[in-house]
């Protein structure tokens, strides 16, 4: 390595909003995240899907699946007519 070209790289900590606090190394000092790995949805299990004006419902007409994902044995006409009565 050439002298006095490279940044300075030292130990930092991370620090996200939840206050999880991760030591590292970095060329930048502390720094802060707003989410983590131990407040993200995603990785806590928590993460709630929200189904905005029937999205999923109007997918699953359109292709005739079941709600189980699966390809539905009626056609999606009769399956419109049928949830309609």
């Amino acid at each position: 390595m050439k002298p006095k070209i490279h940044p300075k790289y030292e130990d930092t900590v991370i620090k996200c909003a939840c206050g999880t606090e991760y030591p590292t190394r970095s060329t930048v000092k502390d720094f802060h995240v707003d989410i983590c790995a131990a407040c993200h949805p995603f990785f806590t299990g928590k993460q709630k899907l929200i189904d905005t004006a029937g999205r999923v419902e109007k997918f699953l007409r359109k292709y005739g699946m079941d709600k189980q994902g699966g390809a539905s044995t009626q056609k999606p006409e009769d399956q419109s007519a049928k949830t309609e009565s």
